[in-house]
């Protein structure tokens, strides 16, 4: 390749704040849907293609797809930060996507036909001969709309939509979850381009619910002299009352890891007893995901669990749902003994109204 921007190279990074920043006490911002999926570099010199990912690992050989969208629909030679999703109807599916990252070619170009995934561009890099890695947001942007303007709905290459009113962005921040997307983010218009350096603002979506804890993982660096909790494994009760597991809440410091695994001990009983007690016969991955089985992605890893009566309720703080699972790691916030466990559902998480994804993309 004969670019002015060359692989490898880190994507600019966003940090988080809490609620759309207002300009006037900030400066001037471009807002943008921040969108939930693969974040992608994509280098393009005539027929030459190739995706990057967030850690520069190379994406390409897993969406031929896109390779091709490339080709056909983007500038001859160009450089662009953006996103690789995969929707469903009129969602956007992570976990979908996901299934993307596999080893045989025969099963990625499958689903390249059954589940094939799109590219939405967010910043201009490069432009034939031209660096645009100095230049402010405010001429990327500009040079971004001249060079993709002319992309639509129909895919599979996109142009971002923005906006500049702070009230817009508040509204899609709401509004857009239900297609799926994962909040807003916001650049200053007269920032450079930064690989590396969170100079961009995301704005996500954060809730809290009350779980059970039914299970924990132990620290890597556990010992039986010194035991450590790695993880709690958090479940809630579905519409049967059968438990199900929901995700888990890390992240502690060692102290605090220390306290817990004390402290959970007279709840530790047999698998036998415990409402997971049937998975303890399961050998491989299956896709609810449940505690102790294998996947491509956790393959050598130890996966076994302490099992716990689930008679201890904890609040955590999430950002989205997906599927029936929390879509991150959930954030542990106190311990909430005046709750039952069995009152502890999926009915008390908030449903984002439905949005279609089509209307995110057409607007751009």
């Amino acid at each position: 390749m004969h670019l002015p921007v060359l692989p490898p190279l880190l994507p600019m990074l966003a940090k988080p704040v809490k609620g759309v920043p207002d300009p006037a006490k900030v400066g001037p911002m471009s807002f943008e849907p921040k969108w939930d999926g693969f974040r992608c570099v994509l280098f393009k010199d005539g027929d030459e293609v190739e995706l990057a990912s967030r850690n520069t690992k190379p994406l390409t050989r897993y969406f031929p797809e896109l390779v091709a969208a490339a080709r056909a629909q983007l500038p001859a030679r160009c450089v662009l930060d953006g996103e690789i999703l995969v929707a469903i109807g009129s969602r956007l599916e992570f976990e979908v996507l996901q299934e993307r990252i596999h080893p045989a070619a025969s099963r990625i170009a499958r689903l390249a036909e059954e589940t094939p995934a799109r590219f939405v561009a967010f910043d201009l890099l490069a432009l034939d001969d031209d660096s645009y890695l100095e230049r402010p947001f405010a001429e990327r942007r500009a040079a971004l709309v001249d060079a993709l303007g002319h992309l639509d709905a129909s895919g599979p290459c996109h142009l971002t939509r923005t906006t500049e009113d702070p009230a817009v962005a508040a509204e899609w921040f709401h509004r857009f979850e239900g297609a799926g997307l994962d909040g807003v983010s916001a650049k200053p218009l007269s920032a450079p381009y930064t690989p590396n350096v969170r100079s961009m603002l995301k704005i996500k979506h954060e809730r809290t619910a009350d779980v059970v804890v039914a299970g924990y993982r132990e620290h890597k660096t556990s010992t039986p002299e010194r035991p450590l909790l790695g993880s709690l494994l958090l479940a809630l009760h579905d519409a049967d009352g059968t438990l199900q597991h929901v995700g888990v809440s890390a992240s502690f410091t060692a102290a605090r890891r220390a306290e817990l695994i004390e402290e959970l001990q007279p709840l530790v009983c047999p698998i036998g007893e415990h409402p997971w007690g049937a998975w303890q016969e399961w050998a491989v991955a299956n896709p609810d995901r449940v505690p102790g089985t294998q996947s491509r992605w956790s393959q050598g890893k130890d996966l076994s669990f302490t099992p716990l009566r689930p008679e201890r309720v904890l609040e955590v703080r999430y950002d989205a749902m997906e599927g029936r699972r929390f879509r991150h790691t959930a954030h542990f916030l106190r311990w909430r003994p005046d709750r039952d466990p069995a009152s502890c559902g999926y009915d008390q998480l908030e449903q984002p109204v439905s949005y279609d994804l089509a209307d995110v993309l057409g607007g751009a």
